[in-house]
């Protein structure tokens, strides 16, 4: 199950389980603007960022979205 993390690697945004974001094959976790920065490349591990799914809030409360917050700003470049 994916964790849907709270908040963008790269400008700290927060993002709702319901908000728009892209992620990697690993979960890195990013806003659309800061992923359209990044040409869509994750700078973790220079996979593809794609649409982040959407959990229904009927299931959030079972399944809830992710606590931990990851913030490297340093690391957000296109050169992984």
């Amino acid at each position: 199950m994916l964790q849907l993390r709270p908040n963008c690697e790269c400008c700290n945004r927060d993002l709702p389980p319901d908000a728009a974001a892209r992620i990697c094959s690993f979960e890195c976790t990013f806003c659309v603007a800061c992923s359209d920065k990044l040409e869509s490349i994750c700078p973790n591990c220079g996979g593809e960022l794609v649409a982040r799914p959407r959990r229904p809030a009927s299931k959030l409360a079972a399944w809830p979205a992710s606590g931990e917050r990851i913030y490297k700003p340093q690391g957000c470049s296109k050169n992984p």
